[in-house]
């Protein structure tokens, strides 16, 4: 397994997400890799991390999930993998004191690379569906909590995400009716509801 610390659209190293690249094994048979080991990943960000949850999704082609996240005290950190088809994963930094703060990162997460990316508390995250269908699993340290639950605009102009529209053919992704009302970040900011 290779773990690399990321870089984010601006150059700068978050401090806290990473990149996880499973060692597969491949042969004649198919293929075989280890998809979670506590005690590595534990290891790797030298805490212990309580996953209490796994969650799934099936989305189809061209839909966008997120940006979404939780507010503490229910915040949640995410290890987040494509098991069926792709997707563009995304990220935002939304922790005040940190140096990547307001600061995206994307990445291509399918079931060829099989990459995980974990997305920790203060992170908001999303996703568009490259392929006709795709399967997004991720484990979650908290539990769902709908009164915390926040939504960042997707196209948030002072984030400038650079979401991969071409290979949607250039249209606007689907949204779901909670990700089209998503708040803006000066919204976010007047109700405090930033990290």
């Amino acid at each position: 397994m290779k773990i690399e610390q990321i870089i984010s659209n601006k150059g700068f190293l978050f401090s806290g997400p990473l990149l996880i690249k499973p060692r597969v094994n491949i042969d004649d048979r198919g293929l075989f890799f280890e998809s979670w080991n506590k005690r590595l990943f534990d290891n790797v960000i030298n805490q212990k991390v309580n996953f209490v949850q796994d969650n799934e999704s099936i989305s189809f082609f061209g839909i966008l999930r997120g940006l979404h996240f939780q507010i503490n005290p229910n915040a949640q950190g995410k290890l987040v993998r494509t098991t069926y088809g792709e997707i563009f994963d995304v990220i935002v930094d939304l922790r005040r004191n940190s140096n990547t703060f307001l600061d995206w990162y994307g990445v291509e997460l399918n079931e060829e690379n099989n990459f995980q990316l974990w997305v920790p508390p203060g992170f908001a995250h999303g996703f568009l569906t490259l392929s006709k269908k795709a399967r997004v699993t991720y484990k979650v340290t908290n539990y769902w909590s709908k009164k915390d639950e926040r939504n960042l605009l997707w196209s948030e102009k002072e984030i400038g995400i650079k979401w991969p529209l071409k290979k949607i053919n250039d249209t606007l992704p689907k949204l779901s009716k909670k990700d089209i009302n998503a708040k803006s970040l000066d919204n976010l900011f007047q109700k405090g509801e930033i990290f």
